[in-house]
């Protein structure tokens, strides 16, 4: 007959450093929290966006023309955190609905400078006030003495996480 002992004993240290170790808590992990609230402003936010037939990334690529004037893909995409085929997807939805034009870049054939129509700046320009006026009810719950270090935090995090992605990308981690 086989003693179990050691079997038992081993299970019996196993199940002892698994209760021992730390517990993961999804409502109190940063990456799920700050998902979580991705979700819910993007689902906000839809509604101000959305009655123009846009999603998130034809709004992201809108704003961002809308800030900077005239921009290659590459560039929008490097602003917005996008991959290149979903800034390709949304500038090529913005084009059909004739909010965006596109130019080619003689220096380099291979890339576009981008840049908003009339009708992409006037969708622009009636779209900001809604998308300040939903921000800033978002922010109230801040503190108006808070928001500056909230927002260090917001900057710090981004710029950490793009750190992490790239020592990932190294294999670093």
């Amino acid at each position: 007959m086989m003693n179990s002992g050691p079997v038992r004993d081993g299970a019996a240290q196993a199940a002892s450093a698994a209760s021992d170790a730390p517990l993961l808590k999804l409502e109190d992990f940063l990456p799920h929290r700050l998902n979580v609230l991705s979700s819910l402003v993007s689902q906000a936010l839809t509604r101000v966006y959305g009655r123009y037939g846009i999603g998130i990334p034809e709004w992201r690529v809108l704003v961002t023309l809308g800030e900077n004037g005239v921009m290659t893909g590459k560039a929008v995409g490097a602003q917005t955190h996008m991959h290149k085929t979903k800034v390709s997807r949304a500038v090529a939805q913005l084009e059909q609905r004739r909010f965006v034009s596109r130019r080619a870049n003689r220096a380099d054939l291979r890339e576009s400078f981008l840049s908003l129509t009339p009708a992409g700046r006037a969708v622009y320009e009636e779209l900001a006030p809604s998308a300040l006026e939903f921000m800033n009810k978002l922010a109230e719950v801040v503190a108006s003495a808070d928001r500056p270090a909230f927002d260090r935090a917001m900057k710090q995090l981004t710029k950490r996480s793009a750190e992490l992605v790239a020592e990932i990308e190294r294999g670093k981690i």
